[in-house]
C-alpha cells in the first residue's frame, strides 16, 4: 500500500492541496493495516480536520510546518475552550499521522516529536452505588414491553460485565454461549476476549430474546443483539440515552453514562476482592496502568469502612 501511495504523491506539488488526499490514504492506511474502529477513525478525521483548517488559514504547507506551528495551533486549540484531554487526543491524531507521512517519504521531519501534551487534571468518574444498581434493577422500572425488556437486559450486561459501548453495540446473538456461561467480546482494534455471565445475566438475556423474536417475527432486522424497536442496529447516543433516563430516577450524580457503568463494575468487583490482574482482563485493558484509575474509588471505600470500624476513629476526624 505504501509504495502505491508513494507513486500517486510524487507527481503533486501543492501540500496544502494534497492534504485531503493524505488525510484518506493515511486513515485507510489505519484501518486496513492497523485495524481502527469505524469510532476511532471518525475521530481521527474530526482531529486532522482541525489541523487542516489551521494550515490552510496561515498558508502553511504540511512539508514545512515546523515545531513553533504546531504550539500555535495547540494555542488557538486552547483559546477555543477545549478540554486539555480532547487537545491531547488531537496532538496524538497529528503525531500518528506524520509518524506515516515520515514512512512514506512525504516528509523528512516530524514537528510534533517533541511537542509534549497538555497536562491534565484527571477526574475520576463516581461510580453507581450498590444501593443504586439494586435499586433500579430490581424495583419495577422497566415497562413491560419490547423496548423497556431491552433496556433491562442491555444495562444488566453493561453492569454484569463492564464491556464497553462500542462493544455492547455489536454484540451478536452467536457470542452468547449458554452452556459455558461465556459472552464473546470484540473490543478495540478487533481484539476479542472472553468474559463469564452470572446466571441471573443469562436468564435475563433468555427473557429478552424470546420477547425479541417474537416482537420481529415477521420483519427483516439487523443482525445484532440489541435493537431499536425499528429493527435496527443500536447507536452510541440511544445507549446513552437510555442509561441516562433510567439512572436519572435512582441516582442523583452528576454524570449517568454507560461509562460510569464500566467504572461501577470495576469498583463493585475492587470492593468485594477482586485482583487488578483478573479486573485488567475482564475490561480487556492493555496494561494494568489502565486498570489503576479504579483503585481510587475502592481507596475512599476502604477509607469509609476503616473510619467507622477503628475504634479512635472519632477522635481522628
Amino acid at each position: 500500500m505504501l509504495k502505491t501511495f508513494n507513486s500517486e504523491i510524487n507527481s503533486l506539488t501543492s501540500f496544502i492541496d494534497l492534504l485531503p488526499m493524505l488525510l484518506d490514504k493515511f486513515l485507510t492506511y489505519l484501518q486496513k493495516e492497523k485495524n481502527y474502529s469505524a469510532l476511532t477513525l471518525k475521530a481521527y478525521r474530526a482531529d486532522l480536520s482541525d489541523f487542516e483548517i489551521f494550515l490552510k488559514a496561515q498558508n502553511i504547507d504540511i512539508e514545512k510546518a515546523n515545531n513553533k506551528d504546531i504550539r500555535s495551533w495547540i494555542a488557538r486549540l486552547s483559546g477555543q475552550n477545549l478540554s486539555e484531554k480532547t487537545i491531547n487526543r488531537k496532538l496524538a491524531a497529528l503525531k500518528s499521522f506524520y509518524k506515516f507521512l515520515q514512512k512514506t517519504g512525504t516528509v523528512k521531519q516530524n514537528p510534533v516529536a517533541q511537542v509534549t501534551g497538555l497536562r491534565v487534571r484527571r477526574k475520576v468518574p463516581v461510580p453507581f452505588s450498590t444501593v443504586e444498581i439494586y435499586d433500579l434493577l430490581d424495583a419495577g422500572f422497566f415497562p413491560d414491553d419490547y423496548e423497556g425488556i431491552r433496556d433491562h437486559c442491555l444495562i444488566t450486561l453493561l453492569y454484569t460485565t463492564g464491556i464497553r459501548r462500542a462493544e455492547l453495540i455489536n454484540l451478536k446473538e452467536k457470542d452468547i454461549d449458554f452452556q459455558k456461561k461465556e459472552l464473546k467480546v470484540t473490543g478495540k482494534r478487533n481484539k476479542q476476549r472472553i468474559v463469564p455471565l452470572l446466571l441471573n445475566t443469562l436468564d435475563v438475556i433468555r427473557k429478552y430474546l424470546n420477547v425479541k423474536n417474537e416482537f420481529f417475527a415477521a420483519k427483516p432486522v439487523d443482525d445484532y443483539l440489541f435493537l431499536t424497536k425499528k429493527g435496527k442496529k443500536m447507536y452510541d447516543v440511544l445507549v446513552y440515552r437510555v442509561i441516562n433516563s433510567y439512572f436519572s430516577r435512582v441516582s442523583a450524580k452528576h454524570k449517568k453514562s454507560p461509562h460510569v457503568l464500566r467504572h461501577t463494575f470495576a469498583t463493585h468487583l475492587l470492593n468485594n476482592g477482586a485482583g487488578l490482574n483478573s479486573i485488567k482482563e475482564l475490561l480487556g485493558h492493555t496494561s494494568l496502568a489502565a486498570t489503576q484509575v479504579y483503585t481510587h474509588s475502592s481507596i475512599q471505600e476502604l477509607k469509609k469502612v476503616y473510619r467507622n470500624a477503628h475504634p479512635r476513629s472519632r477522635n481522628s476526624k
